[in-house]
């Protein structure tokens, strides 16, 4: 696939994705499980098929290798999902994700010893302070909104339960990323491979969540239907929007995947960066999501943290004075 057609489907499945995410959880808030269940079972489904060819193709990485990071991602996805419930709107958590720049770098830090240039602990301060801006900003619309309510300060402890579950599962995402790279070094880069696994060895964890998953499944079966014009059919509207959501996830996770082996990291990190902020827009705009100047302030300097970091401002003042001085 071209390295271009790869930028389109990322921005077109991850940020249509975002869009139907919201429209679920905006409904009904407690659909985490359901929504993270429909989509590992479709990927592990399309992977069982055409990555193992029905199984006949053993994995290069040792399968318990895999089940220490399957465990890992899925406790990553489920806690990033169900956070949606504990009062975090979907700016708050498009934005504090992206603090993964900072995790990463702590936990290179303490367990790979790694040494960065100034450019780059500049960048994560910036990224810091960005996510501190917006999360503080966040706080107090929680605070101003509930101030009049016998639950008020329920709300407040409700929405920081939410804040500890994105902070844990960035610092488990970042540890994961530390040892898928250590497993790509030991047996080489092995991506279709991983994300099957990575979503089929959890599948037998959503037996835990059985009944909620059930009981969302009867409620979406009982949402507005919907015509379909070129199926001709009626659905449940949740059940259409849950369908568009594991199919643009699935190209967003696959598109990300290919554009690894068509740039470099820079490439993919500054498209995954600009696709993050042209989703929090989406979501601003269509949604009227509450956002002041203050959270304007604090995504802007998450932006240019993040831009920093990838070398690519670096870069572009080196191209003006290489300019200049012709």
């Amino acid at each position: 696939m071209h390295p271009l057609i790869a930028v389109f489907f990322v921005f077109a499945g991850c940020s249509s994705n975002v869009v139907f995410l919201e429209l679920l959880v905006r409904e009904f808030p407690g659909a985490g499980n359901i929504i993270t269940f429909s989509q590992f079972a479709f990927i592990s489904l399309e992977g069982f098929i055409f990555t193992t060819d029905f199984g006949r193709k053993r994995p290069t990485i040792p399968l318990r290798k895999y089940v220490t990071m399957v465990t890992m991602f899925f406790f990553i996805n489920l806690v990033n999902n169900y956070a949606l419930n504990f009062n975090i709107t979907m700016p708050l958590h498009m934005i504090f994700r992206s603090g993964s720049l900072v995790a990463n770098m702590v936990l290179g830090i303490i367990i790979l010893k790694k040494r960065y240039s100034l450019s780059k602990y500049l960048s994560i301060t910036l990224v810091s302070l960005g996510i501190t801006i917006c999360t503080l900003m966040s706080a107090n619309q929680v605070t101003n909104k509930h101030s009049e309510d016998e639950e008020g300060s329920y709300a407040f402890i409700h929405w920081m339960i939410g804040i500890g579950m994105l902070t844990f599962a960035l610092f488990m995402s970042a540890y994961m990323g530390i040892f898928q790279e250590m497993l790509y070094k030991q047996y080489g880069k092995l991506p279709k491979e991983a994300l099957f696994y990575n979503h089929a060895l959890p599948m037998p964890g959503f037996l835990l969540f059985a009944g909620d998953i059930y009981r969302y499944a009867l409620q979406f079966s009982q949402s507005v239907p919907l015509l379909v014009p070129v199926l001709g059919l009626s659905i449940p509207k949740m059940w259409l929007f849950l369908f568009i959501n594991v199919i643009t996830q699935y190209v967003c996770i696959r598109s990300v995947f290919i554009l690894t082996t068509e740039c470099t990291s820079l490439t993919v990190t500054l498209v995954v960066t600009l696709r993050k902020f042209f989703s929090l827009i989406i979501s601003i705009m269509y949604f009227g999501n509450p956002f002041t100047s203050w959270h304007w302030l604090g995504t802007s300097i998450v932006l240019l943290g993040t831009l920093l970091y990838t070398g690519l401002l670096g870069r572009l003042a080196g191209m003006s004075l290489a300019r200049k001085a012709e």
